[in-house]
């Protein structure tokens, strides 16, 4: 198989990108995606990332980049609300979530917002080849940054008629509501 092949092969399972990391293992030398870059066969999309122009256009290609550029991220708050199809959310930005106490070194292009926290392996599935987090996770992230009771109520509402809450999650819903409630009224009677 020619070198372009193996990268349309690691691209396909990844959206459309292949890292220089990803074609290293694959025994494809990095300097090779250099040179297809210069020449047009591959389009550089930041770096150590290339996009396989004929596998352009795929629908979750950001959310693969964003998670490219901050290994161990996990895609969250509203954009997990939005993939998870729970609530009539319009993310502005891809919202991942890295473990706490990772230092982002490189500055991140606008339409990625990386928050910082702890996640639990429980709090982790994947979507489509995707690290993202679980329902119940989504709106306890929704709940904790204020998106707001309509979208956290149509979330909770479709969690529950598709069954995507275990008992425990649902309580740990209610419990994260209840304290942020707590919360905004201790900071309401502060003022």
């Amino acid at each position: 198989m020619n070198r372009y092949r193996q990268l349309v092969a690691i691209a396909a399972d990844q959206h459309g990108l292949v890292t220089s990391a990803g074609a290293a293992a694959a025994g494809v030398q990095p300097v090779l995606l250099v040179q297809m870059a210069k020449r047009g066969v591959l389009d550089k999309v930041a770096r150590g990332i290339y996009r396989v122009p004929e596998l352009a256009g795929d629908p979750l290609a950001q959310f693969q980049e964003a998670l490219l550029l901050l290994p161990g991220a996990v895609l969250s708050h509203e954009t997990a609300l939005d993939l998870h199809d729970l609530c009539d959310v319009n993310p502005r930005q891809v919202h991942v979530t890295i473990v706490a106490g990772t230092r982002v070194r490189k500055t991140l292009p606008e339409w990625l917002a990386a928050h910082h926290g702890p996640l639990d392996p429980e709090d982790v599935t994947g979507h489509e080849g995707l690290a993202i987090v679980t329902p119940a996770r989504a709106i306890v992230d929704g709940i904790t940054t204020a998106l707001g009771d309509r979208f956290v109520d149509q979330a909770i509402g479709t969690a529950r008629e598709r069954n995507l809450l275990t008992t425990r999650e649902e309580q740990r819903v209610e419990l994260a509501r209840t304290m942020e409630r707590a919360r905004q009224l201790q900071q309401a009677l502060t003022r």
